[in-house]
């Protein structure tokens, strides 16, 4: 019973997050003060691109084509 709902709010979290990528595909993210670009090219030869803060680190998933922003305590987790 955990598990589904740990499942469901992954989900719904990734279906969330979808549209804020979609627009990031379309246009090139620009860094501002204290920010780092990140890049990264899925094995399906897929190109993303988003931005972090500088002490952040950059986290691809390949398994599920997904990006984000690390966090300075856990990293990638």
């Amino acid at each position: 019973m955990v598990r589904w709902i740990g499942l469901l709010a992954a989900v719904a979290a990734m279906a969330s997050a979808s549209p804020v990528l979609a627009k990031e595909k379309s246009a090139t993210p620009k860094a501002g003060p204290g920010e780092k670009v990140c890049r990264y090219k899925f094995p399906t030869g897929e190109k993303r691109a988003w931005v972090c803060k500088k002490q952040e680190p950059c986290c691809a998933w390949d398994a599920i084509n997904y990006v984000k922003c690390g966090s300075t305590i856990t990293g990638c987790l």
